[in-house]
């Protein structure tokens, strides 16, 4: 499959100064070179010291060459935070092939057209995770994929019209397969080595194109902010498949010869533990993860002195949690923000003051640029919201098989992030909210006018409005507004959620929360306003607060 960019000689040309113009594979070699011994990957199953790791990547490298898996490729994995998703990305990445991480909580319906819309050749699943049955879920998604030849399981309960992923790992390709092979596979910088799908404002998800150069950048540009060496031991709990947890969780420890820790399911007194045995010394996730922390019951109990950084993504950082954490903690908190298109962009300092960290979310990484604007594309003054715009050597390079849709979200050069921000006289922004439609619970995004289109195949529902209410711990959750049709029985949460569930959309886009109403209110044309809606079940909140 061709895959169209917005990469031209020009383009290449004035980042080709900032990019590293390696590859993970690169980076890799020289862990394995320079740290043998040392510890790469701990998960809950396995240990894998660097010379370990890359022999099981080369070896399931040629295994996916055996089986018919060539450069340019796509690869599809739906794996949890295991040492498999390291394994396989590395290993697909060492063929040339394109890895496409598919977050585990998405169903058929995710699944069935991000795998179509990738044009994947093999994808990789679980047995079971967390109680869901994933081969169920490709046996009945097969029959519409043109594209897949190859259905692996990883785990015990292997269908019979799938393969085992151990047989990947354990069968001895390097005994059967020329191993020379590898070696004459040439890797470009600027070949797209990834497509990720973002929850996007519309029907459709968009696969994020990114090439080496545009992660690697990214990637690397925390080693300075972070002053990261090969001593560090990072901690992830963020799925692997989320920008975050791929780039900086399964990613960066290898750009600096570090350890991976990783959990698969967030747990604030697992970590802790981790904490204590492994030695951790920084790790990043969402907001709530961080909140967990410091609001555990026994924390003062657990060793913490070896963490240095604790980077919360994807939501506001309370004042109060900081204030509460820097009274618990001896580690720093840092608050960023980015975004699947552009990776992470801003970020706090080690030694920023406790205003910066609270009112803030960063400022740019080397490199990257962001500008807020007015609605005539005039740069705001200082502490003036605006629309965010970023450019830089971490942006992707286009949307999948989208590549007008890809420039319209262009101006001036600048990409349109969709967020609404304010910037300090030091640079540092501040996101004020979203032009884009999308709710953040607990970092993970819920794209509104998706989830409202499943709800309008409902026969009886006659209008579906999704908007954010606040949530303490998750910060948003979605809450579903419904006018039913004439004469229909009022849906309850119970059956709203079955109903979502029987059209395979997955349990975290489900509405938490539904308010059956007779009508909405709207402008003088008649367009929804969910400003109102949203100020509407905050009042009702207060008001049950207040009985």
């Amino acid at each position: 499959m061709k895959l169209e960019s917005i990469l031209t000689p020009e383009y290449v040309e004035k980042y080709n100064h900032i990019w590293p113009n390696r590859t993970i594979i690169d980076y890799l070699n020289d862990a394995i070179h320079s740290y043998p011994d040392k510890l790469a990957i701990i998960d809950w199953k396995s240990r894998y010291t660097y010379r370990e790791l890359g022999k099981l990547v080369n070896r399931v490298a040629l295994g996916l060459l055996q089986i018919g898996i060539s450069k340019d490729d796509v690869v599809s994995f739906q794996l949890p935070n295991w040492n498999e998703f390291i394994i396989l990305h590395y290993a697909v990445t060492r063929i040339g092939a394109i890895s496409n991480p598919l977050i585990p909580i998405y169903r058929e319906r995710e699944i069935g057209y991000m795998v179509s819309m990738a044009e994947s050749k093999m994808i990789v699943v679980p047995d079971t995770f967390r109680g869901f049955d994933y081969p169920a879920m490709i046996d009945k998604l097969m029959p519409q994929w043109t594209t897949v030849e190859h259905a692996y399981v990883l785990g015990e309960q292997i269908p019979t019209n799938m393969k085992s992923f151990s047989s990947l790992l354990e069968e001895p390709w390097e005994e059967i397969v020329d191993s020379s092979l590898l070696d004459r596979i040439i890797l470009d910088p600027n070949d797209i080595t990834e497509i990720i799908f973002t929850s996007g404002t519309t029907g459709s998800p968009k696969g994020v194109l990114h090439t080496h150069n545009t992660l690697c950048v990214s990637t690397n540009y925390w080693i300075e902010r972070l002053q990261l060496t090969a001593n560090d031991v990072m901690f992830m709990a963020s799925t692997f498949a989320h920008q975050t947890g791929f780039g900086y969780g399964v990613r960066l420890p290898t750009h600096i010869a570090g350890t991976g820790v990783y959990q698969d399911i967030w747990n604030p007194t697992e970590f802790l533990e981790l904490v204590e045995q492994e030695g951790i010394t920084y790790t990043a996730g969402a907001t709530p993860f961080i909140q967990d922390t410091i609001q555990l019951k026994g924390l003062e109990n657990f060793n913490t002195e070896s963490l240095r950084a604790f980077v919360a993504l994807g939501a506001p950082l309370p004042r109060p949690l900081v204030k509460e954490a820097r009274e618990k903690v001896n580690f720093a908190i840092l608050a960023g923000w980015g975004q699947t298109e552009n990776g992470l962009v801003t970020l706090t300092k080690l030694d920023d003051s406790i205003e910066k960290l609270t009112s803030t979310d960063g400022v740019t990484f080397p490199g990257m640029e962001v500008e807020v604007v007015n609605m005539d594309g005039n740069e705001c003054d200082v502490f003036e919201e605006g629309d965010l715009l970023c450019k830089g050597p971490a942006l992707f390079v286009g949307y999948l098989k989208r590549l007008e849709d890809t420039m319209k979200e262009y101006y001036d050069g600048w990409f349109r992030t969709g967020d609404r921000a304010v910037m300090d006289e030091d640079g540092y922004i501040r996101i004020v909210g979203r032009n884009k439609d999308i709710i953040i619970r607990g970092g993970e995004n819920i794209p509104v006018a998706y989830v409202e289109n499943v709800l309008y195949e409902h026969p009886e529902i006659a209008v579906a409005q999704v908007i954010a209410m606040p949530d303490q711990r998750l910060q948003e959750k979605a809450c579903a507004y419904i006018a039913m049709k004439q004469g229909a029985i009022p849906l309850t949460l119970s059956t709203l959620q079955d109903f979502l569930m029987q059209k395979g959309i997955a349990k975290q886009y489900w509405p938490e929360h539904v308010e059956i109403v007779e009508d909405f209110p709207r402008t003088p044309s008649g367009k929804i306003q969910k400003f109102r809606l949203r100020e509407m079940i905050i009042e009702q909140m207060n008001e049950q607060v207040q009985q």
